[in-house]
């Protein structure tokens, strides 16, 4: 079987979430279950810069006024199709903002773009491949089965995944002339919202099937509190929607071979995460005194209860607790924890902004990850946690609820706990699972079986490749 994959972002190319890291792991999960995966990104700067030998498959004379060409590449064992259009996605800053931080004001066209690449792909605009079925994900590749629709691909299966709901490519109607679709396609069976133009919108009335990170998160969004204005098309389409829990590479994500921590370690060598624990400590200016440290890796956000987060700052340091953090987002919620670690230094730490192998260390290091997301489609660093023996301490919300057992009396005397949940998303009932952390930790024996059991998680592609080989041949039986 044969599948165009098309994202925005692909690990370890380019990263802004969790999507990249999806897409990147996803082809090589696929391969046992007799699926080949091709992967559409843009030629951004790093991408392009990080290519070796591509050679040109394919092209346009004018994509969207520019012309524009398909490179052929292999990279660390992913299979790429990269749209080179410099006009398009050779900028400055990132994938989708400005230096400013600020959207790129032709975002409409540049992932229009990309849609129309992969729909003319899936038509045969390659002349030595040409896929059975198209998996495309979020807002930016969510116009592919549009054109699949008004095109010579019509009639080929697609799947669209929502990573997050929250974004969904709305823009102004004066875009739709720029999109070299039919007039036809401006009304509510295509991409007609409320008077503007969406791109999720569109993938949504138009895909063969849809799924969602998590089998939690595809309940959560039939409703008006998560759907985001979709539940009730989503609710029109129940029957072509489903959950899929993610996976992550185990082979990136191994304390057992991960060359970015300080020690390897198994479940067997747990002392050796003091090693990593002591790295952790000097990396962020940590004191020497004994107690648990918690760790963040996150967008601050309000979506991630960051603001939440930084009401128990001080609780966690009157409790013994240290905290670091390595994130960026709101201006405000960067400044309130960076005021923390002024206010509390040796036991309040922050890296502003992402770094991928700090992210490794901190997992290894800590001795728990907080989660306290209001809305979380599936989660990775929960998953991450969980491998690395770093106690999850997660809200009660989608993939979080799925993937962490809490430690509740029961749990714990049948020694399958891996973590703490909470709910509802407040300070209140963060303060209570904390408590409960501190409480687990202060016994020896109990953390160290939460941190075996979490070990023990199979938080591989495995299952969930399998279900998706499924779903794709489920529909390609569809005819």
């Amino acid at each position: 079987m044969e599948v165009l994959s098309v994202a925005s972002e692909v690990f370890p190319l380019i990263k802004t979430g969790g999507l990249a890291d999806v897409a990147g792991a996803l082809p090589a999960a696929l391969k046992p279950h007799g699926v080949r995966m091709r992967t559409l990104m843009p030629g951004y700067p790093v991408v392009m810069q990080k290519l070796r030998k591509p050679q040109k498959v394919g092209g346009f004379n004018n994509l969207f006024g520019h012309p524009a060409s398909i490179l052929g590449v292999d990279h660390q064992g992913l299979d790429l199709l990269v749209l080179d259009a410099p006009e398009l996605f050779d900028r400055d800053g990132g994938p989708y903002v400005d230096k400013r931080g600020l959207d790129y004001p032709d975002n409409f066209r540049r992932f229009a773009a990309l849609s129309l690449a992969a729909a003319e792909i899936a038509a045969g605009l390659l002349p030595s491949w040409k896929p059975d079925l198209v998996h495309v994900h979020d807002w930016q590749a969510a116009l592919t089965p549009v054109y699949m629709r008004f095109g010579p691909a019509h009639g080929m299966p697609v799947v669209l995944t929502i990573h997050n709901i929250a974004f969904q490519g709305q823009f102004g109607p004066e875009v739709f002339p720029q999109l070299a679709l039919p007039p036809e396609a401006f009304s509510v069976n295509f991409v007609e919202y409320f008077g503007d133009v969406g791109f999720l919108k569109g993938g949504l009335q138009t895909a063969n099937a849809i799924t969602t990170v998590s089998p939690s998160y595809a309940q959560e969004i039939l409703t008006a509190e998560f759907g985001m204005g979709f539940d009730g098309l989503l609710t029109a389409r129940l029957s072509h929607l489903s959950g899929i829990v993610n996976g992550i590479d185990t082979d990136v994500w191994n304390p057992q071979t991960d060359p970015h921590i300080a020690a390897n370690y198994g479940p067997t060598t747990l002392k050796k995460r003091e090693i990593n624990r002591k790295a952790l400590s000097e990396h962020f200016g940590f004191d020497n005194a004994p107690g648990p440290i918690f760790c963040v890796v996150s967008r601050l956000t309000w979506q991630k209860g960051m603001d939440v987060l930084a009401e128990v700052i001080d609780d966690i340091v009157d409790n013994g607790g240290k905290l670091a953090v390595l994130g960026s987002g709101d201006a405000s919620l960067e400044s309130a924890f960076l005021t923390a670690a002024a206010r509390h230094p040796g036991r309040v730490g922050m890296v502003t902004g992402y770094n991928e192998p700090l992210s490794h260390l901190m997992q290894a290091g800590a001795d728990a990850i907080l989660i306290p997301s209001r809305f979380e489609p599936c989660g990775l660093t929960q998953l991450y946690g969980l491998r690395y023996g770093c106690v999850p301490i997660v809200a009660h919300t989608g993939g979080l609820a799925d993937t962490i057992i809490d430690a509740n009396e029961a749990a714990l005397a049948a020694r399958v706990a891996t973590g703490f949940q909470f709910s509802p998303v407040s300070a209140a009932s963060l303060r209570q699972a904390l408590r409960r952390a501190f409480a687990a930790y202060r016994q020896p024996k109990v953390w160290a079986r939460l941190q075996a059991q979490g070990m023990k998680s199979d938080v591989s592609w495995d299952s969930s490749a399998h279900r998706y080989a499924d779903l794709y041949s489920s529909l390609l039986a569809k005819g």
